[in-house]
């Protein structure tokens, strides 16, 4: 076994290796980019390898860098993580040239399966079920409308190297071709170093199911069954379930053997996922397969059982696979949240800066985990994907498990940033959702033109109000105990209330209750019992004897309150304050319908239009870099640009103003 492993990565991932090699009881070297210097998995490694400035491509993607901290430290073996150099083949070929064992597959399968145009004429070959498509790289966006024409839309346009849903894009006509070819060569380029692109068809209504496979050097292999993978916004995956509602038995063991069959024909040695889309009659046909840890992981080793980081290394190592096929069980239900650090209230556009908070829900054996690189004070950085934590829970059954979810969101406390927290809590309270009857296309055709705060259902806002006036009442409670008032001119408590929340006032009443209050809130009774103090995010205790956990925090007049998704920031006070409040007159925003203004913070790479040039509404103005994808921003109707007030290649904030109309 290896004494010590070095991690190619950042983030959760490498926190995630380097837990296991702890438990193992090997030694761990962080490598980080000057912008992570102060990053979690830098703390938590034994030993740690600056290698160089923030941008990726001058860090983590830079072999030589990486391959003389493994020498400089000692390291006889690489865990690449997922992303950067994960599935390079020339870096797992030049590691194993040094001498240094790679935990992962040989380069000879990386290559053949990494590259999305080989690994499907191999599949084919294996007899794995494929979709039709144009298999060879294609050289210009011309050429990408003549073959989506021919092969007809839909169609998908992908990145031969892709993954995570970089350089993805769906066509549905040739304008559509065209663009997506350009925005996924620059993608693929920028996030790969590799611009080939293909097409193949997009199957309507599809399921994006992926198979966990494991093989070591003696030909052993098995299958860890499907994680069903088809929540997902713009090709990428937002929450993640094993096993999969969809799947039955027979389904699942002719998908898993058929991805232990193209493991098997390129002699894979590691852990790796076989993804296949599958249709409404259970057909399915294969996507492609990663030769690398996946993201969503732990949902596996939830129901397996199996820590897949620990396979890796034992594996890599030489080792035997201690599992046979018939030890493979399906224990419970498990379920991944992506937290990503974007505005889900702005149409998810990235959200950078300081965790001024950042407290998980507690970690609960086998039943809730918390995978995260960051922590309270660390920065999100613009450079590095927007992921701030998994959260995972496990269940006996689906239901449980969305309940789990559900109560987990409502504990998981983030401030300084925005985060997609409520778009993950209204997810798990959809009914589509809940039922388990969705496909890839579920978020694009529940939520088409976008999301925003009416979209999160909440039964009760009188429980809201309710726990907005306990709260104000533990205020006034202390307000009325402040020493040295003047005699008869103390704080008097008022019992009976008026919260206003959006459009709505609702009356309450308050009485004492042994550790809480009994609020009457518009004739809905709540006995609130808890031990909330001052400062503290989570109010949790009981609501009428059943267990309640909520956000709550003061700002000036308001209670910002957050529970199941639902964000508010009701107001209490006293009928009279209310009245008077209600004939202060409104102050109007400004018009901002002559500028053109960042919408995140971002690296302007393009600007589409001259000063004096007349535009068309939908035309493409500017192009914005933020957390590895390009973010087109197009006219809202037409207009005359007056002024371009960015240049290209400035590092934009948020708001700022790129171009000015006459």
């Amino acid at each position: 076994m290896f004494k010590k492993i070095l991690i190619a990565n950042r983030g959760e991932i490498a926190c995630r290796v380097i837990k296991t090699a702890r438990k193992m009881g090997i030694q761990t070297v962080a490598v980080h980019s000057e912008a992570d210097a102060g990053a979690l998995h830098v703390e938590m490694a034994d030993e740690a390898v600056c290698i160089g400035p923030a941008p990726s491509k001058e860090s983590y993607l830079v072999m030589d860098k990486i391959i003389a901290a493994c020498k400089q430290t000692g390291a006889e073996a690489v865990h690449p993580g997922y992303g950067f150099l994960s599935e390079n083949e020339e870096f797992s070929r030049r590691l194993e040239e040094e001498g240094i064992k790679f935990i992962g597959p040989k380069h000879y399968s990386v290559g053949k399966m990494g590259d999305k145009i080989e690994s499907k004429k191999l599949a084919m070959q294996a007899g794995v079920n494929t979709i039709p498509g144009h298999n060879a790289a294609i050289s210009g966006p011309d050429e990408a409308v003549e073959i989506a024409k021919r092969i007809g839309y839909p169609v998908m346009i992908k990145a031969s190297a892709g993954g995570g849903g970089k350089g993805l894009r769906v066509a549905h006509n040739d304008k559509e071709a065209h663009e997506g070819f350009s925005s996924c060569v620059n993608e693929a380029r920028n996030s790969f170093g590799d611009d080939r692109v293909f097409i193949e068809k997009f199957v309507i209504e599809p399921r994006h199911i992926e198979i966990q496979v494991l093989g070591d050097s003696f030909g052993n292999y098995v299958y860890l069954n499907e994680r069903e993978c088809s929540i997902q916004r713009r090709h990428q995956k937002v929450i993640e379930e094993a096993p999969s509602p969809f799947i039955d038995p027979e389904t699942r063991k002719a998908m898993g053997e058929q991805a232990v069959a193209l493991a098997r024909a390129v002699n894979y040695e590691s852990a790796g996922t076989v993804e296949f889309v599958v249709g409404a009659d259970k057909s399915f046909y294969f996507l492609e397969m990663n030769t690398r840890l996946q993201v969503e992981h732990p949902v596996t080793e939830f129901i397996t059982g199996l820590d897949l980081v620990e396979q890796m290394i034992r594996v890599a190592a030489g080792e035997k696979l201690t599992i046979t096929q018939a030890d493979v069980k399906i224990n419970g239900w498990a379920m991944e949240c992506r937290i990503n650090a974007e505005d889900p209230f702005r149409g998810f556009l990235p959200s950078t800066g300081r965790l001024v908070k950042f407290q998980p829900p507690p970690e609960t054996a086998g039943a809730v985990r918390v995978d995260t690189g960051v922590y309270e004070g660390g920065e999100i950085s613009m450079f590095y994907d927007s992921m701030i934590a998994k959260l995972i829970v496990h269940g006996k059954d689906r239901n449980e498990a969305i309940q789990l979810m559900r109560d987990a969101l409502n504990a998981f406390v983030i401030r300084g940033i925005s985060s997609n927290i409520p778009f993950q809590a209204a997810l798990l309270q959809h009914p589509r959702f809940c039922s388990g009857k969705f496909n890839t296309g579920f978020i694009a055709e529940e939520y088409p033109h976008g999301f925003d705060s009416s979209m999160v259902p909440h039964d009760e806002p009188e429980l809201l109000a309710a726990c907005a006036t306990f709260v104000r009442a533990r205020y006034i409670k202390r307000a009325t105990g402040i020493s040295h008032q003047l005699p008869g001119h103390g704080r008097k408590v008022n019992n009976d209330w008026v919260v206003l929340m959006g459009n709505s006032k609702i009356p309450v009443s308050v009485t004492p209750l042994t550790g809480g209050l009994s609020l009457n809130a518009d004739g809905k009774q709540y006995d609130i019992v808890s031990d909330w103090n001052f400062g503290d995010q989570l109010l949790q205790g009981t609501v009428n004897g059943k267990p309640i956990c909520l956000q709550v925090e003061r700002r000036r007049l308001r209670y910002r309150i957050f529970h199941y998704g639902l964000q508010v920031e009701p107001m209490v006070m006293t009928a009279h304050a209310a009245y008077l409040l209600s004939l202060m007159p409104e102050k109007a925003p400004p018009d901002l319908s002559k500028f053109l203004l960042s919408p995140m913070p971002g690296l302007l790479r393009e600007v589409c239009a001259e000063e004096g040039q007349e535009v068309k509404a939908g035309e493409k103005l500017a192009v914005i870099e933020a957390m590895k994808m390009e973010n087109i921003l197009k006219a809202e109707q037409d207009c005359k640009i007056k002024k371009i007030a960015a240049k290209v290649g400035e590092s934009l904030s948020v708001d700022q103003v790129i171009v000015e109309f006459a």
